[in-house]
């Protein structure tokens, strides 16, 4: 039996929700990093390691990620302390994944070979594993802390928009700042002393960052669900974790998470060969490229929740995600078919700039409604087995999509070894035919997975009416279990 806890508003209010969405800043920094775009090939061109071991040693690391998030999700929902259920997490992941940032982009000079290799692997596994320590627990605090349909999508976007700054801030500050190119460096991006200082940059950031949002969100612990004192058997336990799997929104939302992430990861490890060698762009120019991809995270704020209130969040997605997927393919498309200004053409950024806003805009926004239909799919599952499983459901969802982002990065390695690519490349020395080559095998791939991604949650059933069923059926129970705790106590039971 437990507590009763004292009932959450509906909506969280401003200062709680900068304080939950600060958080993400952290993720950013992570993300900046571990993307193939700069991970893959730091190890690749920088440290020359061959690409194929590359790709491999990403794909075990995620692996080993996508293991262990279920365990932190469902350990995470049954923990009974003074700090709730998330917060015990979220302190002890600040100073781990500060650290093994830190030193994953630090490694000791004259390491190499199988050495640098497991030394790089061991780090990814410990970067990731403190990413999950927080990551986990603080998507599920969002369902809890905005039970109503339309707040949560407001509170999810505010976590997107503190993520897309932490991780452009820092995508900004590697490559404007730390990879740019001077004399001693042509080509910044190789600059391996530009990457141990981005190290350290990154790591402070994430402690910091963790420690604000845990401090800031500590005081609604009290308004939280504390879970019953009981003791399932491992049958009991496997039989709850079967029940949450099973629900058909969430099999919809992991299987397009799955596609997803195969596409997302094929084109992080991609993206910065294509960038270099295709559209023959600068380290500044990329770093802004980024930027102003991701303008649409301060849109999204204000859209995503307007949008799912109008059209529901289910339409709402498709459409924006259907869009995205036009917009992202059309530049490299028509580079193929000789339609885009040649590169050092003044026309080449400003279309490639006006791409970038409207397909980061749609695919933020995009995000940002799914990550709600999630936390949607939270009450759907306790009327069903009378168990809050937030943590195992937010764990669920995210581990098809890392493991496959490890697929991708993998395939994007194989991709660079089948066209030969040069190690170690400088800038203007790889021949057109081989960059054309890489992205013919890229598109198609790209295109059918992405598509079939956004098809898979037409499966998705929950709506704006089934949600607030669900949350009508779950405070009767409470009622009821309270009335029964009444009754005990009175009857001194």
């Amino acid at each position: 039996m437990h507590a009763r806890q004292p009932l959450a508003p509906s909506s969280p209010g401003f200062a709680t929700t900068l304080a939950y969405g600060s958080g993400a800043i952290a993720t950013g920094v992570a993300y900046a990093g571990l993307s193939g775009a700069v991970l893959q090939y730091y190890l690749n061109q920088v440290l020359r390691v061959p690409a194929y071991i590359v790709g491999l040693a990403i794909m075990v690391s995620l692996i080993v990620d996508a293991v262990v998030d279920p365990l932190v999700g469902q350990w995470s929902d049954n923990v009974r302390s003074r700090w709730g259920r998330r917060h015990p997490f979220l302190y002890a992941s600040a100073p781990l994944g500060a650290l093994a940032f830190y030193f994953l982009w630090n490694a000791p000079q004259g390491l190499a070979g199988p050495a640098l290799v497991a030394f790089t692997l061991a780090l990814l596994v410990v970067v990731r594993i403190a990413g999950s320590l927080y990551d986990i627990p603080s998507n599920a605090l969002a369902p809890e802390l905005a039970p109503d349909y339309d707040a949560r999508t407001t509170l999810v976007a505010f976590r997107f928009l503190f993520l897309v700054i932490g991780g452009v801030v820092m995508t900004v500050i590697l490559n404007a700042v730390l990879l740019r190119n001077d004399a001693t460096h042509p080509l910044g991006l190789l600059n391996r002393h530009g990457y141990e200082q981005f190290g350290l940059i990154g790591g402070l950031g994430i402690g910091a960052a963790i420690l604000v949002s845990s401090l800031g969100t500590h005081g609604r612990i009290r308004h939280l669900h504390l879970p019953p004192v009981r003791k399932p058997t491992l049958a009991q336990t496997f039989g709850e974790i079967r029940q949450t799997l099973t629900n058909p929104s969430l099999l919809a939302l992991m299987i397009s998470g799955l596609l997803s992430g195969i596409s997302g990861g094929m084109m992080q490890g991609l993206n910065n060969y294509f960038y270099t060698h295709l559209w023959g762009l600068s380290p500044g120019q990329i770093a802004f490229l980024v930027v102003v991809t991701y303008v649409g995270s301060f849109l999204s704020v204000i859209l995503a929740p307007i949008l799912s209130k109008r059209f529901g969040k289910k339409p709402a997605m498709i459409t924006t995600f259907s869009v995205y997927l036009v917009a992202a393919l059309t530049p490299m498309t028509r580079k193929l078919m000789g339609l885009m200004p040649a590169n050092g053409s003044p026309w080449l950024m400003p279309i490639l700039i006006l791409d970038a806003v409207i397909a980061g805009t749609l695919v933020i926004l995009g995000f940002v409604i799914v990550s709600s239909m999630v936390a949607d799919v939270v009450e759907d599952v306790a009327v069903k087995t009378g168990q809050r499983s937030e943590g195992l459901l937010f764990a669920t969802n995210g581990l098809l999509s890392k493991f496959t982002t490890g697929i991708g990065a993998f395939l994007a390695g194989m991709m660079v070894t089948a066209v030969h690519f040069p190690a170690h490349a400088a800038q203007g020395t790889v021949p057109e035919s081989l960059m054309r080559h890489l992205a013919l095998l890229y598109l198609p791939a790209h295109a059918i997975l992405t598509a079939a991604s956004i098809a898979v949650l037409v499966f998705y059933r929950i709506d704006r009416a089934t949600h607030e069923h669900n949350l009508s059926q779950l405070r009767e129970a409470a009622l009821l279990a309270e009335e029964v705790v009444e009754h005990r106590a009175e009857a001194g039971v």
